[in-house]
């Protein structure tokens, strides 16, 4: 049993005291998270409009739901937002050697055994169909699928 006790290091943190955050709803006495209430939800929400966590804003397992419940109802009445965008300013890029932006692709060679692409195919060269009919429901086909077709008018196929 020592022998384990003995074992065992100190956590790498034992020195440090870490101190406990206290919630801003029970320093301000808060007894009821309105969604309405939007300077209180935004002070647990990130500048991106991200919902803080627990260990971050000091809010014991009841009180984040609360919170968490009201600005997401906050965010249903527009009230907050979903998002924030946060645009940031983008500064020179590093040297790319004068490549541009896509960069040197370098000599790709020849196509070798690809060959040339040549003409298209007569499939891609087809025309355009002029004009299609559309047939009835129990229309009669022959043997070949061909549908008689009264062209001229008369009542005869």
């Amino acid at each position: 049993m020592k022998a384990q006790q003995q074992r065992r290091s100190k956590p790498k943190d034992a020195g440090r005291r870490v101190k406990k955050k206290i919630s801003v709803l029970a320093a301000e006495r808060v007894e009821y998270v309105d969604y309405k209430d939007v300077n209180l939800l935004r002070r647990f929400m990130s500048d991106r409009a991200k919902i803080r966590a627990r260990r971050v804003s000091g809010n014991d397992s009841q009180q984040q739901r609360e919170v968490a419940r009201a600005i997401k109802n906050a965010r249903e009445m527009a009230l907050l937002p979903y998002t924030s965008r946060v645009t940031t300013q983008r500064g020179p890029r590093a040297d790319r050697g004068d490549r541009g932006d896509r960069g040197d692709r370098g000599d790709r060679g020849d196509r070798g055994d690809r060959g040339d692409r040549g003409p298209r195919s007569e499939a891609t060269l087809a025309e355009p169909i002029e004009s299609a009919e559309v047939l009835e429901l129990g229309t009669d086909l022959d043997d070949a699928g061909v549908a008689d077709i009264d062209t001229n008018g008369d009542g005869e196929a």
